[in-house]
């Protein structure tokens, strides 16, 4: 397993050899603790809701496909969202796109993993966020990007697995955008190509 820092890339490789097939990206945040005079206190701020999406691109960098909270399968169903998880509680994955990397049609170069904040609850009120990406047939961890820093923002731009001649190489973006869903946040998308 890597742990990736902003703009690292790495080679996606089976463990133990052979072609990687499906893969889950998995997306988990906590509600930031209250801190108060004397230290932190228990309970959070209330819930979050961030919501995750995947965008699929063409090697012209047109956007043929997309998996969210109101679409949660990809047209060809090589994709597949795990549904919409409001509140950020309980341990592990929060959210999860299922991807079968042999089912995605050859037009698709380019996936681009996003996480929005709907209701515009910023970053300063979200600890612990994180996307990973898990090889599906066997369980493992292939690499894992901490969401860090806190902020004004409502949204980031996680990371983008793109389609080279040996397989997948999977980057770690952490761009930090403004924006409900991942159509407000087409520009920054746009120049993460």
């Amino acid at each position: 397993m890597v742990n990736l820092q902003k703009g690292q890339t790495v080679r996606l490789e089976k463990s133990g050899g052979g072609t990687l097939s499906r893969v889950a990206m998995g997306v988990g945040w906590d509600v930031r603790k209250s801190k108060g005079l004397f230290g932190v206190f228990g309970g959070g701020g209330g819930d979050i809701d961030l919501d995750a999406s995947c965008l699929l691109f063409d090697g012209n960098r047109g956007m043929i496909d997309q998996v969210w909270f109101r679409q949660l399968a990809s047209k060809d169903g090589s994709i597949v969202h795990s549904g919409d998880n409001r509140t950020g509680a309980g341990d592990g994955d929060d959210e999860t796109i299922n991807v079968d990397l042999s089912r995605l049609p050859a037009s698709v170069q380019t996936l681009v993993f996003t996480v929005n904040s709907f209701q515009g609850d910023t970053f300063d009120r979200i600890d612990n966020a994180y996307c990973r990406l898990v090889d599906l047939t066997t369980g493992a961890e292939l690499a894992r990007y901490d969401l860090t820093g806190s902020g004004s923002h409502t949204g980031q731009i996680m990371a983008k697995l793109t389609r080279g001649a040996g397989g997948w190489d999977m980057k770690a973006i952490g761009e930090r955008t403004v924006g409900r869903t991942f159509h407000d946040m087409a520009g920054t998308i746009d120049a993460a190509l």
